[in-house]
């Protein structure tokens, strides 16, 4: 139920998303409309799935998200392989680099924005390290300041970096729609909408 919200939010963040599927082409472009998915190959086996995979990597970096065995050859094959652990096959898990312990799949636009978030982060505290060695170290080296100054200095420097690297642990959580007692929440189907089956 909650794979448009999670479509959105991954379009929202430029991500292109394709559905792979083993289901008949009909059930597969229903539940892709839904999903707000415009690309569907259905009818794919899991070889199939590993070769779209791969001609998807030859443009662009490519996650694979799935839950059953017959997602494991494309999860091995893309540049990220995400299993949906909770109710994911042992070897889609095994097969992937990241498995989430939960069914949600809102829970894929929060990590990756939170890695993106991460990245940055990383970047700027790199960037501000070297800055400062590049001015610290001439000005040591021709006595303008003492090793005191330098040393001060320095750790200052580290305290901010550490401080800015804080920031990292902070994420941002979506609130979760209610449960439903319909029958699609009875049937308790896996997130089948991106890459599964």
């Amino acid at each position: 139920p909650e794979a448009a919200q999670a479509i959105s939010a991954l379009h929202q963040q430029g991500v292109s998303t394709v559905m792979l599927t083993g289901d008949n082409t009909r059930t597969a472009q229903a539940i892709a409309s839904e999903a707000g998915i415009r690309q569907v190959h259905a009818e794919t086996l899991p070889q199939d799935k590993a070769d779209h995979i791969r001609a998807s990597m030859a443009t662009a970096p490519t996650a694979m998200i799935g839950d059953g065995i017959n997602d494991a050859p494309a999860l091995a094959t893309a540049t990220v392989g995400i299993a949906m652990g909770a109710s994911g096959s042992a070897a889609a898990v095994e097969s992937a680099d990241v498995a989430f312990t939960g069914h949600d799949l809102r829970l894929l636009p929060q990590a990756l924005a939170h890695a993106r978030r991460g990245r940055a982060i990383m970047t700027q505290n790199v960037v501000l390290s070297v800055a400062l060695i590049a001015v610290l170290f001439p000005l040591a080296l021709f006595g303008v300041l003492g090793l005191a100054a330098v040393v001060l200095v320095h750790e200052v420097a580290e305290v901010i970096v550490i401080a800015n690297g804080l920031r990292a642990i902070r994420t941002q959580r979506h609130s979760q729609p209610e449960a439903r007692n319909d029958d699609y929440s009875a049937r308790q189907q896996r997130p089948s909408m991106i890459g599964t089956r």
